[in-house]
């Protein structure tokens, strides 16, 4: 292992921090990771402090870190061919091509390559217009779909205030099935669903049907918070489509490749869809890729004529290849069966955490995809940190979050919510290690929460 002396690691840091941007921060005052090595679920600093990744980094490493056998995969793929232009044919293309259409339902059964989640919900956005010949997207306003311009213009996520000037056109938003805060005071998940889908029908008669292309949803709610779809929604959201002849879109960026104990997020709600996106766990972020899954008759309807899609790095035979090897993974080292089992350990760890932390509103989880809630009372439900909290409203979360990274930790915390999303190949007590440590930061939040 190479060795670093503190002139090296000061370089290093210069380099970074002088000529380079930083994504969704302020540029000065940064004290950033500054990563050296990672294996398994930890990584390591340049002063040789490790940290346990509870996060997969960005829901993404589903795997595990410096796993061998992606990169003898990759290496192997170089050594014969690093990229061909995307009209031409690879065996790794196909390999990929054939194995997500047996891991995604029986109608998906053709793949465009992106390099990534935003690029994938772009495509299917194109996708979704020319097929239907309409021009609305509608989609939740608390959800992310992606930071590019028609990705971030699909998303509810308030990181586009900043350049919504010059959104896509054609995007409608509606609320969130969100029964811990629902905006209808439902009495019951099945009844926040209910009133969820009817007041979607409704927005979408008052659009014109007949100008809607597609719903987009999360496979299972990420950044927004997790917030997980009540029984029945994902049905009622089906049956909307078919009446009008709306295409229903998965973005399964996060939420797909076993994040959450079936391949799919949306695998648990048991409703077709029509086109399917995904990234992340494809590669487990060992190599930027994503993916639109196409359904037979939308694919066939381009048999003669031009499929209006295309990129430059369209299924680069490297990251085929390591998409390859990392779904080999995924099945030879049972990390699906593994997500579900410490998926119900993470649940009775955590009902352990709530009945010791006054401040855990609510936990919501499914496999190894959760997000902590943390309010200053439970019975208002006031919370920590507000929606789109502003700076000066984030001093509480700061500490938790300051706390966390203190205690060796790494892992998404936004707002009120602290994300638990640890890599599949977590082990019973690496779990339990990173628990402890949210425990004591969470601690952090008692102080401040009132009765």
């Amino acid at each position: 292992m190479e060795t670093y002396t503190d002139t090296d690691k000061d370089q290093i840091l210069h380099d970074n921090l002088e000529h380079t941007l930083f994504s969704w921060s302020k540029q000065s005052g940064l004290n950033p990771i500054n990563a050296e090595r990672a294996e398994g679920v930890y990584l390591w600093d340049r002063d040789g402090k490790r940290y346990i990744d509870f996060s997969s980094q960005l829901m993404n490493v589903n795997i595990g870190h410096g796993d061998q056998r992606v990169t003898e995969a990759v290496a192997a793929q170089m050594r014969e061919l690093s990229y061909v232009y995307p009209g031409m044919i690879t065996k790794a293309r196909g390999d990929l091509g054939r194995k997500l259409a047996e891991i995604t339902p029986a109608n998906l059964t053709k793949a465009f390559f992106t390099l990534g989640g935003a690029e994938a919900i772009e495509n299917a956005i194109k996708l979704a217009r020319v097929y239907t010949g309409r021009h609305k997207i509608v989609t939740l306003y608390q959800s992310f779909h992606g930071a590019s311009y028609g990705a971030i213009s699909a998303g509810g996520d308030p990181r586009k205030f900043a350049v919504d000037s010059q959104a896509m056109p054609g995007v409608v938003h509606v609320e969130n099935p969100y029964f811990y805060r629902c905006p209808w005071y439902s009495s019951t998940p099945e009844e926040c669903a209910e009133r969820a889908a009817a007041a979607m029908e409704r927005i979408i008669q008052y659009e014109n049907p007949g100008s809607v292309a597609a719903i987009i949803l999360e496979g299972e709610s990420g950044t927004s918070g997790c917030i997980k779809y009540p029984p029945t929604y994902w049905q009622r959201v089906r049956a909307i489509c078919d009446k009008y002849g709306i295409l229903l879109v998965a973005d399964e960026v996060m939420s797909g490749f076993g994040r959450t104990g079936k391949w799919f997020g949306s695998d648990h709600h048991g409703v077709k869809v029509d086109l399917m996106c995904m990234a992340k766990g494809i590669t487990a972020g060992y190599l930027p890729l994503g993916a639109v899954m196409v359904d037979e008759a939308i694919a066939k309807s381009f048999d003669d004529k031009p499929l209006p899609l295309g990129l430059t790095y369209s299924a680069h035979p490297v990251s085929c290849a390591a998409a390859v090897a990392v779904l080999d993974i995924y099945e030879e080292d049972n990390l699906l069966d593994n997500t579900v089992n410490l998926g119900r350990h993470l649940d009775a760890r955590m009902c352990d955490l709530m009945a010791q932390h006054p401040s855990i509103g609510d936990w919501r989880n499914t496999g190894l995809f959760g997000c902590i809630e943390l309010v200053k009372n439970r019975a208002t439900k006031e919370p920590m940190a507000p929606w789109n909290a502003a700076p000066n409203q984030m001093e509480i979360m700061n500490k938790v979050a300051a706390k966390i990274k203190e205690l060796g930790m790494y892992t998404f915390v936004r707002w009120n919510y602290i994300f638990v999303a640890p890599p599949l190949s977590i082990t019973k007590d690496e779990l339990d290690e990173g628990l402890d440590i949210i425990s004591q930061a969470i601690s952090v939040a008692d102080e401040y929460v009132t009765r």
